[in-house]
């Protein structure tokens, strides 16, 4: 059974968070991902660095801003400065901007670790501790979590030491994905990883990451680790309704139901093609209600048609014809061509997204010479002036 996650003085139940994907939760997805949670679970906004959010940028302000039904609101922040990471926190308690902070220290992308940011920051220990203080510190009573993956590569790890040094300086919790920033998405989650923190950390929650293709998976991952949540990135793409499955499951799992579903009767989401599409249209529409341009919206919309698609048998020229729709009727009537009553294509849930992996961290000069040494490596210009995907 799993009892509810507590981030500080939030209840998270089930204990399932929205993975903070760069371009992809925005404000529209992460209502429709809420719409069919039925408004449970946690779901965290894209990146903001925080240079953006102290410099007012924009683009990042636009990024910050929740919808009325959103709460707890939650916005993920990424920095290599402590001083500017205690501002932007400052920034966010005494504006009312959000709930919940949580730090990224998962990014594996080269535009990211080549500053030092992200999953390569952990190796700077003295580093990581500065940030961490400095958010907390400046928080005033706000919950700050981090997300982190295991560290560099297998001869670099520093998610244990990552891991006291939060509880050191106050992190409510720990998300950790079961991968290195060298294995980027690649190969297969290292669950036993989760398993590790979660006996390294027991003060506070860890929530589990990585390879959650289904609400099945979830709870296994609960099962054979021990987490006390978990958090969902890849798995929903073109897939909003897994957290309808996912609160329908945890709910079985709590009253004693066992991981799995042998007998196909517990109520996942199937959806025909027609239902499918329905979705597609409402997200496009929130897209273009939330940037106040309708051909924006479909444009931005375009990036999550082969998610969407996945499994169903339109064949590639009508998936290019979706992937390049520049109105709201066009797309309509598009999707309006193919067969609505097309059930649900067995092997759908699998990997989505990027899979790929590198062979090789992409990192400041020196990074991994010395990890207590943070003189050099980290620019002023490692604080991106930009935020989101």
């Amino acid at each position: 059974m799993t009892p509810p996650l507590h981030i500080g003085p939030h209840t998270v139940q089930p204990p399932v968070v929205l993975a903070p994907m760069a371009g992809i939760t925005n404000a529209p997805f992460r209502t429709l991902c809420r719409e069919f949670s039925g408004g449970k679970g946690l779901f965290v906004s894209e990146m903001i660095t925080t240079r953006a959010l102290v410099e007012r940028n924009a683009k990042t302000m636009q990024l910050v801003r929740f919808d009325d039904s959103e709460r707890p609101r939650s916005i993920q922040l990424y920095g290599v400065d402590p001083v500017t990471v205690g501002k932007a926190v400052r920034m966010i308690a005494d504006e009312d901007l959000a709930d919940h902070i949580d730090l990224n220290f998962g990014c594996p992308v080269p535009k990211v670790t080549r500053k030092g940011g992200g999953s390569a920051l952990p190796y700077k220990r003295p580093l990581l501790r500065a940030i961490l203080h400095e958010a907390v510190g400046n928080a005033g009573g706000l919950p700050v979590t981090m997300k982190m993956r295991k560290g560099i590569d297998d001869g670099h790890l520093t998610y244990l030491d990552a891991g006291r040094i939060a509880v050191d300086e106050g992190v409510t919790a720990i998300a950790l994905h079961g991968r290195t920033a060298a294995q980027h998405y690649g190969g297969t989650a290292d669950w036993e990883a989760v398993a590790r923190l979660k006996e390294a950390v027991p003060e506070i929650p860890v929530l589990g990451n990585g390879d959650i293709w289904s609400a099945d998976d979830a709870l296994r991952m609960v099962r054979e680790t021990g987490c006390d949540g978990v958090v969902v990135g890849r798995g929903c793409l073109g897939r909003p309704w897994l957290f309808g499955d996912l609160v329908t499951a945890f709910t079985a799992f709590t009253a004693g139901d066992s991981v799995g579903d042998p007998t196909g009767e517990r109520a996942y989401a199937r959806p025909s093609f027609g239902e499918v599409a329905r979705v597609m249209l409402r997200h496009a529409t929130l897209l273009g209600e939330w940037l106040g341009d309708e051909a924006r919206g479909v444009i931005d919309f375009r990036k999550h048609v082969a998610w969407y698609t996945k499994g169903f048998s339109l064949g590639s020229q009508a998936r290019r014809r979706l992937a390049v729709a520049a109105s709201l009727d066009e797309l309509t009537g598009l999707l309006g061509e193919l067969d609505a009553g097309e059930p649900w294509p067995e092997g759908a849930d699998g990997p989505r997204g990027r899979t790929h992996g590198r062979n090789k961290v992409v990192l400041p000069e020196g990074w991994l010479d010395d990890p207590y040494d943070c003189a050099a490596g980290v620019g002023a210009d490692a604080e991106l002036e930009t935020s989101g995907g």
